[in-house]
């Protein structure tokens, strides 16, 4: 009986065992559709930009040559006028101001950044790089922060105070502290959209467009980067030069974006 009963322990710690393997197999196997999947999307977009790449060439060259016979060129709109020819490299030696801030005043800057309909779509590193980067700035009762038409380079977070808004030499609204108000100019590159009065003394927390834009620009590349090397990581796109794999990180990154 003793035999017997070994032997059916002998079997049931097999039968577990293959249970095991079994449940292994199709967790591997699960893993390999899933990467499988991720291949064919990134490969569908490939085919996607073959098929647009040598027309897109020729319309380059036919541009090119109206260019050359006198053709006045459609100048290209761009959100931004700042220079954009930088590399990981160059933006990772660039040293960024830092402020000190009560924890008070970094949670007021933050949540006021949360709140902007403009602004709240930032990662939490980015944000946290702009609540380092902004300074202490304070105005006097009856002073203009902002005129409307005037070219912005300053985007604020009011702290203490309270602002008049106008547009037109009309009343939009007053704002108190924790909004963040300027961000058009910085974002779009445009002329202020509005007169921003005190209507106490107030004190500001302030960002220039060039810190901004090198916050927004440092994590773009950084992100980009990453996606490179993983592409670069898939045996299908070993081969595929510099260009090709570039833009289908751009589109890796539109990818992942839409589906969070």
């Amino acid at each position: 009986m003793g035999t017997l009963r070994d032997l059916q322990y002998a079997l049931q710690e097999k039968i577990e065992e293959l249970r095991q393997r079994d449940a292994l197999i199709d967790e591997l196997e699960l893993e390999l559709d899933q990467k499988d999947e991720l291949i064919q999307k990134l490969q569908n977009e490939l085919d996607k930009y073959r098929s647009v790449i040598r027309p897109a060439t020729q319309q380059a060259q036919k541009q090119s040559a109206s260019t050359l016979q006198g053709e006045p060129r459609t100048k290209r709109q761009a959100i931004s006028a700042e220079p954009t020819a930088f590399d990981i490299q160059d933006l990772s030696h660039v040293t960024l101001p830092f402020y000190p801030k009560s924890p008070q005043s970094k949670d007021l800057i933050k949540e006021a950044i949360l709140d902007n309909d403009f602004m709240k779509n930032l990662e939490l590193s980015q944000i946290q790089e702009i609540v380092d980067c902004m300074y202490p700035v304070e105005y006097g009762k009856d002073s203009c922060i902002i005129k409307e038409g005037d070219v912005g380079s300053l985007v604020y977070v009011m702290e203490d105070g309270k602002v008049e808004v106008t547009k037109e030499g009309v009343k939009l609204c007053t704002m108190g502290p924790g909004k963040v108000f300027g961000e058009l100019a910085i974002l779009y590159n445009c002329t202020r959209t509005a007169t921003v009065k005190t209507l106490v003394n107030v004190k500001l927390w302030a960002i220039d467009r060039q810190c901004f834009q090198t916050i927004m620009m440092r994590t773009g590349l950084i992100k980009h980067t990453e996606y490179m090397e993983f592409l670069k990581s898939v045996p299908t796109f070993q081969s595929l030069p510099e260009e090709i794999l570039s833009k289908l990180a751009d589109v890796l990154e539109e990818v992942i974006v839409f589906s969070l």
